[in-house]
């Protein structure tokens, strides 16, 4: 039997779904920790980002000190974590998420993107725009919510998605510490060399990733103004008639004779 065969009979078999080893309960195990990880990123980086774009003060002072997790490899700083903090169950509220330094680690991952979006996006904002909600009298903080964060919102959200896939495709590190999730599969599965679980449990992470890509495009679509969409559209299709109309009337490059 080939090898594809074979993955295809392991999803087929039904004792790979039921269970607390199934994949029904490591894909929530997985979507637990990802959404608590995502959503405390967004508690931190998001009002920061929106802020310091805002007033225009402080944002690369940020940036820079966010980007510090970029530096540090997510499983190095798992692996240091782990030495720090052991393995043991997060307090409090967050005991539900099963490891504290999984979701340290995966909320260290989600905080540059979303900040640097939040603050490039909102820098960005005209400043034309901004003066015309000054002059009819809008407040700072309705200038904030009512003008500038709506325009800004396609580059925040393009900076959440990316944090969002990026923590589903890392968080299935977390099963090398011992917490579940779809990264169980892999660690189990080359724990006993059984690659046809090493390939399904990497393939369950690769279309979970996809699915909240697409999920996260559809959010993005539906918050982003009508009018914004239809001229980034506008500017799409400018760009895509530009180099056949540059290539019509470039000039000849230097010390090549125009052809007649």
């Amino acid at each position: 039997m080939s090898f594809l065969g074979e993955v295809i009979d392991w999803f087929r078999d039904g004792s790979h779904w039921s269970g607390n080893d199934g994949v029904i309960h490591r894909l929530a195990e997985h979507v637990q920790i990802s959404l608590v990880s995502i959503l405390i990123a967004a508690a931190i980086a998001l009002p920061i980002g929106i802020v310091l774009g805002h007033v225009r003060r402080g944002g690369l002072v940020a940036i820079n000190v966010s980007n510090v997790g970029r530096a540090l490899p997510t499983f190095a700083l798992l692996i240091l974590l782990v030495q720090i903090l052991g393995i043991g169950d997060p307090p409090g509220l967050l005991a539900f998420t099963g490891s504290l330094p999984a979701l340290i680690a995966l909320v260290a991952l989600a905080v540059p993107p979303m900040l640097t979006n939040a603050y490039i996006g909102m820098t960005q904002v005209d400043p034309d725009v901004r003066e015309s909600a000054q002059g009819m009298g809008m407040s700072g903080g309705q200038q904030l919510t009512r003008v500038e964060l709506p325009i800004a919102l396609p580059l925040v959200m393009a900076g959440v998605r990316t944090a969002a896939v990026a923590v589903v495709a890392t968080a299935a590190l977390a099963a090398y510490i011992g917490y579940g999730g779809l990264g169980r599969f892999i660690i189990d599965g080359l724990s006993t060399q059984d690659n046809v679980q090493v390939f399904a449990g990497a393939l369950l992470v690769a279309l979970l990733s996809i699915a909240v890509e697409f999920a996260l495009a559809g959010v993005q679509r539906a918050l982003v103004s009508p009018g914004l969409r239809v001229g980034r559209e506008r500017i799409a299709r400018d760009i895509e008639q530009a180099p056949v109309q540059a290539v019509a009337t470039a000039p000849a490059p230097i010390g090549q004779i125009p052809s007649k």
